[in-house]
């Protein structure tokens, strides 16, 4: 019971974190520029948690692995779009931080099960 739990409550946060970006979308200003970055943000970040849920639903201890290190890889994609934005408003800045820290300890997450798997 303490392991399904513990996956529900990293599914949780792969969902917070998705979802996050979208509200950072709706906040960003949106010109042309940057057009390109957001859109291929909100694609690795839903990646991420559309990755570990399949994770969860494994076929195999194969198929368990390959989900986990795309999930961090779309982790980690997050990360170069993110540092890609910039913005001159510090409360956008600040919520921009705080999802490159997310992705971070995520991508940290998925390699540590990762290593704990071979």
């Amino acid at each position: 019971m303490a392991a399904q739990n513990k996956y529900a409550v990293l599914e949780e946060r792969c969902l917070a974190f998705s979802l996050n970006v979208k509200s950072f979308r709706k906040r960003f200003p949106y010109d042309f520029i940057e057009k390109e970055y957001i859109r291929q943000l909100i694609r690795s970040a839903g990646s991420v948690a559309a990755n570990y849920l399949e994770a969860n639903e494994h076929l195999g201890p194969n198929d368990l692995k390959m989900r986990l290190r795309i999930a961090k890889k779309e982790a980690k994609e997050s990360i170069l779009w993110l540092k890609h934005l910039e913005t001159d408003q510090k409360q956008i800045e600040e919520t921009r931080n705080a999802l490159i820290k997310e992705a971070i300890e995520l991508m940290n997450i998925f390699g540590a099960i990762l290593k704990k798997l071979d």
